[in-house]
């Protein structure tokens, strides 16, 4: 994952733009990020070793994670994404609740996290940042509309790696890189199920 992130934390260095403190540097990283065509999913997760967790826990609600996973009822599902790109939101003895944002087109995925950045517990978007969410907090707040569709239930023995988990300086970046390996269906058709 460091590949990309400091490619594109250099140009954005030379340009004087800094992660995440004002509207136009989310920007400016959302826009750098949409003009990546392609991405190793795999080289993400192996990549970047400092920032790979074993797994999640209560301390992980808040925080950007990504990971590789085989849904158990992949069967009946019409679609799914094998490369989660998530927000968990809560915790349950064989799995957790996450937002995947990749169930959502980039434009909505940007307005979607613009409204989270409002529960961020800080404004450093450091190790110490994270979004202070809650599915009730979300199903109550109308700046929040359109999440429903990105809200799935992750089991514990149905994820195949490690997590990768994503520094706050870089949610913009992975908010538009195209990591989403969705199953069954194209992103165009599953952005269609979105509205």
């Amino acid at each position: 994952m460091a590949y990309i992130f400091q490619d594109i934390a250099k140009k954005a260095a030379s340009a004087g733009i800094t992660p995440n403190d004002t509207a136009t540097a989310r920007d400016w990283f959302r826009n750098a990020a949409q003009g990546i065509t392609s991405v190793s999913a795999r080289r993400l997760v192996m990549g970047d070793r400092k920032n790979v967790v074993g797994g999640l826990t209560i301390e992980s609600i808040g925080r950007m994670y990504m990971f590789f996973y085989d849904p158990k009822t992949k069967d009946k599902l019409p679609y799914y994404d094998n490369f989660p790109l998530i927000f968990p939101i809560n915790f349950y003895s064989d799995g957790f609740l996450g937002i995947n944002l990749h169930y959502l087109p980039p434009y909505a995925r940007a307005q979607l996290m613009n409204a989270l950045y409002e529960t961020a517990n800080n404004d450093k978007y450091d190790a110490s940042t994270k979004l202070q969410i809650s599915y009730r907090i979300l199903n109550s707040s109308a700046s929040f509309s359109g999440f429903k569709v990105c809200v799935k239930r992750y089991l514990h023995q149905h994820v195949q790696s490690l997590f990768l988990y994503v520094e706050p300086k870089n949610w913009d970046t992975a908010l538009m890189l195209p990591t989403e390996r969705f199953v069954k269906a194209s992103k165009q058709d599953v952005f269609k199920e979105a509205f």
